[in-house]
């Protein structure tokens, strides 16, 4: 009998390496007990797009599970299994990266060894087998282990697991270690719906000495740790929520090997085992400073050994990922192993103090420890290296930098004080500063960031990039304030700029919009990336006032336009190109016309169509978001907007694509309220008070406060009052945008665009008052052009050209119906009529075509009976008629061999030749009709059955002797 001890010798010297553990479990199963062995699957996940990467050890058997498996699949055939599963936990629902470095156990990169029963075993033979390896094999004392079984769930229908405890009694386990727990400890499900089932955890007293440490179970104690969980599904959630039992049962166990190795190992934390051990030594050796103590909180002075293990985890990470083809990038799975990349040679630099180089440098011992179990890990070490200095090569020039400000405006900082989020948001926009990392600096000095002014940073950066006519260009230096030049301003006692006067403007008697006139006072100007006093004639620059009534570009609404003129000098125009706000200061773009001072007393006029245009379509933004919300449901939450002059953009959530009758009934509720033409009631408010509004809309950003309300057709006090349903009835937002002051002036809104941008979100583009009408009118045009096509198709013309023709109409209007400005539902419903007017189109020209090729083969058949060899000219329309009559003379006479010329008014001649399969391989259809169309100077090319070309008509006669010539001399 196979002698399966491991004889460690518990409290002396000698323990089993880590690599012996893993193998002896492998071993155990596959060997006793017949399971099949298994390598890792990669840390990409494969065919499922909800997981960044591979989290736990039964992703690949999910089609098991879920019974989508390929009947016929190696996956199918699978009885018993076995494995170690590379397991990375960072980024999604299961997140162990901010905790990484913090204790002793958590990590980004974990092995899962598992054994599973697909059908097979149940919990008899999983739970004797589990305390058969780990009381027998690894010889863990059996009173420092603790087994939890399901308590059972009233609420589920469920009772007590006995089946299970009782399993565990008749193997010994003592009653005061068998305990049961309720479903949130002793319940796994995969998910909202699929299999689950009752589970039985294997817990661990690392304390031991006959004690009794039931009462620690499951309660987050350190001395009392879960080592293993064995997963019992048997039952399947179903859509409605109730609980089925599976056809088949099936167990899926995990142990993690890190927290296996711990015990085995007898230590407190996984970083002193062998799996981390040589890679601490090698970081100890690589940056020459203290070694690794262990120490954690407070206690670990300087966070060295919180450093430690940060490197150690992430390094292990990084060598698994690159080798499974995710590299460090700029979204999903890549995007988070950028962060785990910048994370770990931030630590390295910034408190190992190590030289450049130091990560990379510890793939060959990370492949060391690894390389055994994972051998791709041995091809790839090169590979990994490369990718690892390449990165971190470019981020620390950055890191640097970023060090050095953050440091500077910390001194400068007064006590007490939040750090500045146009700083931080400059580290990030500027120098592609990770924004966990400024967190993490901060923290390190007991400072936080103004985390709701950086949000709202953010945030219009993301819709000034996302789109519009401004999207997508270049900061402007001019009006984009540099770091250093804002704290200057705030040193300076530099005043932020009072844009109040942006909301001065009346609606006139004959309801014409009237702007109130501004003065203000230049306090600075910036140019360069610098502050200055004065600023030379011709020269662009950034205008720092006083008060201003510009419009920032802000809350998704592009800036306004305009001019200024200084007092006294009314014929000279210093016009504003765009205006943007940072750090509470409005910065004018503005190009000098002639010396510009601090000090000078400006007046401000803004481009008043402009900014009436950007109200109007602001306001209709507000309308809108009610709309969606009102047709497509409550659940309809905003996701970003964009509002200029010309048209506005409205990306929400949404459960599936928005059918036609959804974008019409929008319209209508938007127009609805234009015609009732409402008041718009706007008025600032405590950001407290704000938030109880029922039904109040509102983006996921950092507000002021106190904040804007803007409300349609109900006064502002009326929806603050307590329990008041009005807001629930109309559109009330947070909002510092400029709008109309009723909704009449809005005339009308189409949506001329509506597309999901990913699974479950949609953007749709709209415009409003002309606009909307003109593309109405021009949907009804194109609308009447497409019942007219319609309309002549039904008249089926004989003719191909004539249908042809009909085609070609078909598609042009396609690509115009697709490419102009008009109603997105009357787009739809045209594109709809247009495809089946193409597919009845061709299939029309199909049918005349083989008709047409019918009658023109019978006539030469008639004209040449019997002949080996047919050729001859005919008319025909097109090469596709050709090689119809020459496909047809061939099914109808099966040993000839037929080339046909068409001669065409354009002076073309058109070539299609088929040979007799007979005539293989000595006669070649490509070679008979290069060599005809060679003599009409053209060109052919085919298979050695069928061939076309084209070519000349001054030549057709001496290639209609060729064709006969050469397939004389070929039969």
């Amino acid at each position: 009998p196979w002698r399966w001890c491991c004889s460690l010798r518990r409290g002396g010297a000698v323990y089993l390496p880590a690599g012996q553990v893993r193998a002896a479990f492998l071993r155990f199963f596959q060997e006793r007990h017949g399971h099949r062995r298994l390598p890792s699957a990669p840390v990409r996940p494969r065919g499922d797009p909800r997981l960044l990467f591979v989290n736990a050890g039964m992703n690949q058997f999910k089609p098991i599970f879920l019974g989508t498996v390929h009947p016929r699949s190696e996956l199918a055939q699978h009885r018993r299994v076995v494995n170690s599963q590379k397991c990375v936990r960072a980024g999604g629902k299961h997140n162990d990266l901010e905790d990484v470095g913090r204790d002793t156990y958590h990590h980004t990169f974990f092995e899962m060894l598992g054994n599973w029963s697909f059908g097979d075993y149940f919990k008899e033979e999983a739970c004797s087998m589990a305390w058969e390896l780990l009381t027998e094999v690894y010889e863990i004392p059996r009173d420092r282990l603790y087994v939890t079984y399901f308590g059972g769930d009233s609420s589920l229908g469920l009772s007590a697991d006995e089946e299970c405890r009782d399993v565990w009694l008749h193997l010994g386990v003592p009653a005061s270690h068998v305990l049961p727990f309720p479903s949130k400890d002793n319940f796994w499900e995969m998910g909202d719906t699929g299999p689950c089932g009752p589970c039985t955890e294997i817990h661990y007293d690392h304390v031991g000495g006959g004690r009794n440490a039931a009462a620690l179970v499951n309660q987050g104690s350190p001395d009392v740790v879960e080592i293993w969980n064995l997963v019992f599904m048997q039952y399947s959630r179903e859509v409605e929520g109730n609980l089925l039992p599976l056809p088949q049962h099936h167990v899926d166990t995990g142990m993690g090997l890190e927290r296996l190795v711990t015990v085995l190992q007898n230590k407190r934390s996984n970083y002193d085992t062998d799996l981390f051990t040589p890679i601490l030594d090698a970081i100890h050796k690589g940056c020459r400073g203290p070694r690794y103590q262990g120490l954690v909180g407070d206690a670990d002075v300087g966070r060295l050994n919180m450093a430690y293990r940060v490197v150690a985890d992430h390094v292990r990470t990084l060598c698994v990922c690159i080798t499974d083809g995710i590299y460090p990038g700029f979204s999903g799975a890549e995007l988070v192993l950028r962060r785990i990349l910048r994370r770990a040679v931030r630590f390295c630099s910034e408190v190992l103090h190590a030289p450049p180089g130091l990560l990379a440098s510890l793939v060959p011992t990370v492949v060391e420890v690894l390389g055994d179990a994972y051998p791709e890990l041995t091809k790839n070490a090169d590979q990994i290296m490369d990718i690892i200095n390449e990165n971190e090569a470019a981020f620390l020039s950055s890191l640097e930098r970023g060090r050095r400000i953050i440091e500077r405006t910390v001194q400068q900082m007064e006590p007490s004080t939040n750090f500045p989020a146009e700083v931080a948001w400059s580290l990030y926009g500027n120098l592609g500063f990770p924004l966990d990392l400024i967190d993490l600096m901060l923290e390190e000095k007991g400072i936080s960031l103004d985390s709701a002014a950086f949000n709202e940073l953010a945030l219009e950066d993301a819709k000034r990039k996302a789109g519009g006519p401004q999207a997508g260009q270049l900061e402007d230096t001019n009006t984009h304030l540099d770091v250093h030049s804002l704290a200057q301003l705030q040193s300076d006692n530099v005043p932020a700029t009072d844009d109040s006067p942006k909301y001065a403007y009346t609606l006139g008697q004959h309801g014409q919009y009237e702007f109130s006139p501004c003065q203000a006072t230049v306090l600075m100007l910036y140019r360069d990336q610098s502050l200055q006093k004065e600023v030379g004639a011709g020269q662009r620059c950034g205008v720092i006032l006083d008060r201003t009534n510009f419009y920032a570009e802000q809350g998704g609404q592009a800036s306004d336009q305009g001019y200024m003129i200084r007092l006294g000098q009314q014929d000279i125009l210093f016009p504003v190109e765009s205006v943007r706000l940072c750090g509470g200061y409005v910065i004018h773009e503005v190009t000098a016309v002639e010396t510009l001072r601090a000090g000078d007393q400006m007046q401000l006029f803004v481009d008043e169509a402009q900014r009436l245009a950007c109200m109007t379509n602001h306001t209709a933004t507000h309308l809108l978001n009610f709309a969606l919300r009102h047709v497509l449901g409550d659940s309809t939450e905003q996701r970003g907007s964009h509002v200029t002059a010309e048209r506005l953009r409205f990306d929400f959530d949404t459960k599936g694509p928005v059918t036609v009758e959804q974008l019409q009934q929008v319209e209508r509720v938007v127009q609805d309220a234009i015609k009732r033409n409402e008041v718009v009631h706007m008025a600032e408010v405590p950001l407290m008070l704000a938030r109880r509004v029922q039904g109040l809309r509102a983006v996921d950003e950092g507000y002021p406060d106190p904040v804007r309300i803007v409300s349609l057709g109900v006064p502002v006090e009326s929806v603050l009052t307590r329990d008041s349903e009005a807001a629930m009835q109309t559109s009330v937002e947070l909002c510092c945008g400029t709008h109309l002051l009723q909704t009449g002036a809005v005339e009308d809104l189409a949506i001329i665009s509506e597309r999901q941008l990913v699974k479950g979100i949609s953007r749709v583009i709209a415009v409003t008052g002309g606009q909307a009408k003109q593309a109405r009118e021009v949907g009804q045009c194109l609308a009447m052009e497409v019942d007219s096509v319609s309309l002549r198709m039904k008249q089926r013309s004989n003719s191909i050209p004539e249908m042809q023709n009909l085609s070609k109409e078909v598609g042009q209007l396609t690509k115009v119906v697709a490419s102009t400005a008009m109603p997105q539902w009357q787009r739809k419903e045209l594109q709809t009529i247009l495809q089946a007017l193409q597919r009845t189109a061709n299939t029309a020209i199909r049918k005349l075509e083989v008709q047409q090729a019918e009658e023109k083969a019978q006539s030469l058949l008639a004209k040449h009976c019997n002949q080996p060899v047919i050729v001859d000219t005919v008319p025909a329309d097109s090469l596709s008629i050709l090689m119809k009559v020459v496909n047809q003379l061939c099914d109808k006479s099966p040993g000839t061999s037929v080339l046909l010329l068409s001669p065409q008014v354009s002076g073309e001649v058109l070539c299609a030749c088929q040979v007799s399969k007979n005539c293989l391989p000595v006669f070649s259809a490509a070679d008979w009709a290069v060599a005809v169309c060679t003599q009409m100077e053209g060109k052919a090319g085919g298979s050695p059955v069928v061939a076309k070309g084209s070519g000349n008509a001054k030549g057709m006669q001496g290639a209609m002797t060729t064709a006969l010539e050469f397939a004389q001399s070929k039969l």
